[in-house]
């Protein structure tokens, strides 16, 4: 940020403010080239400045305020290509801006440094480096994000402890606003991707794929539904408009007609074909007899046929076991001739 490096200087320069985990603060001085083209070629010198400022925890946030209490935002060059073409338009809006709006003789001889750590909050006045304000944020647990964001034309500090709690303190008094229990931390993944925004909200990842938004001012939340947008406009469904003789006639397409409604009793007055209707049956009970005397008969003849069935297969194992008997028979007969005619000469025959 823009400030004064040093006790009783009379500008702000372009300074680095490092935090330690163990609470300790650093300004280091960035001495830059003034001109485009010698900051092209010329090295950024860095040194220490030799102010140190401590506070209890780790340090978190750092943010600067004029005079009037404005946040100042850090000034910025937005990156341009030095071979491409140069278009006199580009290059006024892409001009470095070496100090920010409130410039020091805007803001008087002085401005409010904030600083966050996880245990406390202190406001520094610059360049005496007097520490105006002190507020001892929590004792038992942790602060894991800190950040300060614009509020209703303001500006204050917003919290998140690790015990769930949301705290918010005005700048640059520290004066506690809200201090309300909203989610305990029982996930990292929340502790991670916790941060807070400008007027009055937050946003963190609840799971892998979800980011959760949430809002603690109570202006954003009355116009919360003002803000919401519509994927779509709800519109009725509008009824179908009466088919004319001519659009009939000249239309293209036909209209398809049931067969029923042309031809059918539909038009008489008549039940439709859907309808269930009793149909009498001829012969009354003896058609009814008649039904069934002729089911039976084809369960008879159907008996008929499978015993002649079963008869045929009978027979055909009868015959069977003759053959097999004569096959015995034979094959003792030609074991005694042979038998018989074994020890014989041929010209015995």
């Amino acid at each position: 940020m823009e400030s004064f490096a040093r006790k009783n200087d009379s500008a702000v320069s372009p300074c680095l403010w490092v935090g330690t985990g163990l609470g300790m603060v650093l300004i280091l001085s960035l001495n830059l080239p003034a001109s485009d083209e010698l900051r092209q070629s010329e090295p950024v010198m860095v040194s220490p400045s030799g102010t140190v400022l401590t506070l209890k925890g780790a340090v978190l946030t750092f943010a600067c305020l004029d005079c009037m209490g404005t946040l100042t935002h850090p000034p910025y060059e937005v990156w341009r290509d030095p071979h491409g073409a140069d278009d006199g338009e580009k290059t006024r809006k892409r001009k470095l801006v070496m100090h920010s709006p409130s410039s020091s003789q805007d803001m008087g001889d002085h401005q409010f440094a904030v600083i966050c750590s996880e245990k406390q909050a202190k406001v520094f006045s610059l360049p005496s480096q007097t520490c105006l304000y002190v507020h001892n944020i929590t004792e038992t647990s942790f602060l894991l994000r800190a950040d300060v964001v614009t509020l209703c034309n303001s500006v204050c500090l917003a919290c998140f402890c690790a015990n769930g709690h949301i705290m918010t303190l005005s700048l640059p008094s520290l004066r506690p606003l809200l201090d309300i229990n909203y989610l305990p931390v029982t996930d990292m993944r929340i502790a991670r991707t916790f941060c807070f925004t400008n007027e009055g909200q937050a946003l963190y990842l609840s799971s892998p794929t979800e980011i959760q938004r949430l809002t603690y001012s109570q202006e954003m939340c009355d116009n919360l539904q003002d803000m919401l947008g519509d994927l779509f406009t709800p519109v009725e469904t509008p009824e179908a408009q009466n088919r004319g003789f001519l659009k009939g006639l000249f239309g293209g397409s036909g209209q398809a007609f049931d067969r029923e409604e042309l031809f059918g009793e539909a038009t008489a007055g008549k039940a439709s074909r859907s309808l269930a209707q009793h149909i009498p049956g001829p012969g009354g009970i003896e058609g009814v007899r008649g039904a069934a005397g002729g089911v039976i008969g084809d369960l008879t003849r159907a008996r008929i046929a499978l015993d002649e069935r079963g008869q045929k297969l009978g027979e055909l194992d009868e015959k069977t076991a003759s053959m097999m008997a004569s096959a015995e028979a034979f094959s003792k007969h030609a074991h005694e001739v042979m038998l018989k005619y074994k020890d014989k000469k041929w010209y015995q025959f």
